[in-house]
């Protein structure tokens, strides 16, 4: 059974004003060289689905299974996703390269059947023939800049190709703003 995480259990900073910090581009240019994992958010609030590509999912606890992402208040999907109670978190592979392109083109139909699709019993909507995804319920946002943090309890699963503890895979990441693929050929022994 799922059971909501109130409000009040994240802990807010206390207010700072700091006498200088780094302008857009500075910061820009010291994360362009931090590779992340590329995932698809799938969400729908009752008019229908959406979606985008993010590099920011996160694994918070195994214990519960919680995970967190952050959305852009620019992002076309930031408003369905500041209402839905469940998303959709698609890990992907490099295997999945179009998917994670289109969910990244401005003005894209996500769901003009490029690629394929279905709904959830649940009500979800979920890429087919992706690496991996979970059905997640929201337990809470936060406003932080200009993003949004959403965290979620991790509800349900399916792993299409999956990776053995050790083995190189074919990771998909993102990395001074193109898209690399991780596998033998980048693993470093030692």
């Amino acid at each position: 059974m799922f059971h909501a995480y109130p409000p009040d259990t994240w802990v807010e900073a206390p207010k700072q004003s700091f006498p200088s910090s780094l302008s857009a581009d500075e910061f820009k240019a010291l994360f362009r060289g931090h590779p992340g994992g590329v995932a698809v958010i799938t969400a729908d609030a009752g008019e229908g689905p959406v979606a985008l590509t993010v590099s920011s999912v996160v694994s918070v606890s195994a214990e519960p299974p919680l995970l967190i992402f952050s959305v852009s208040a620019l992002s076309s999907a930031s408003e369905v996703l500041s209402r839905a109670e469940t998303v959709v978190v698609h890990l992907l592979d490099a295997h999945d390269i179009d998917l994670a392109k289109f969910g990244a083109t401005p003005g894209a139909d996500r769901f003009d059947q490029t690629h394929r699709w279905s709904t959830l019993a649940t009500g979800e909507a979920v890429y087919e023939d992706v690496r991996a995804w979970v059905r997640c319920a929201v337990i809470n946002r936060m406003e932080v800049g200009t993003s949004t943090i959403i965290a979620v309890h991790a509800l349900e699963s399916r792993v299409m190709r999956d990776v053995q503890a050790g083995e190189a895979g074919d990771a998909l990441v993102y990395h001074n703003r193109s898209w690399h693929r991780l596998g033998e050929h980048s693993k470093h022994e030692g």
